[in-house]
């Protein structure tokens, strides 16, 4: 079975697209959560009580895109998800099942100043081009950038995550 690539960084960084580019170099198949949840949960969406609402989805979502990209690992082509893991305990859940289910992953990480992030997101949201799923307000685009925890040390090392350049 081929490896099962996992891109995280936080709002902005440029996942999607790497992601995009990646996937055509590596025989890959991306699998993005946004795009994923804004098709399937989108319609549903209560006005209030999101936040309960979209963390049950999400954690079911990444149940379902974790089964696809073994199928497709097994089908001898190299799953590319892209699952907003944006906090560490999430990963390391994430690290555990794929070590559980002897899964090889191959993480790597994106990253670029906040304001140069949220100026993508601005033009995402303007453009709706090939890397956008949903429009991302200042607000989700703040409170996301604050949950973010980039991975220590300790994790890159023990994880074998490619930093790859600021874009």
């Amino acid at each position: 079975m081929t490896s099962i690539y996992l891109i995280e960084g936080p709002v902005g960084a440029g996942k999607s697209t790497h992601a995009r580019r990646l996937a055509s170099e590596v025989r890959g198949v991306h699998m993005a959560l946004d795009e994923w949840f804004a098709r399937i949960y989108s319609p549903d969406r209560p006005a209030a009580d999101v936040v309960p609402w979209y963390l049950a989805r999400k954690d079911r979502l990444i149940d379902l895109l974790w089964a696809h990209a073994v199928k497709v690992a097994a089908a001898d082509a190299s799953p590319i998800l892209e699952l907003g893991l944006i906090q560490r305990q999430a990963r390391m859940d994430f690290y555990d099942r794929a070590s559980r289910e002897g899964a090889a992953i191959r993480v790597q990480l994106l990253d670029a100043p906040p304001d140069v992030r949220w100026e993508r997101v601005q033009r995402r949201n303007e453009t709706r081009g090939e890397t956008f799923s949903m429009v991302v307000s200042r607000q989700v685009f703040d409170v996301a950038s604050a949950m973010w925890e980039p991975p220590d040390e300790d994790e890159i090392r023990e994880h074998g995550i490619e930093v790859l350049a600021q874009r």
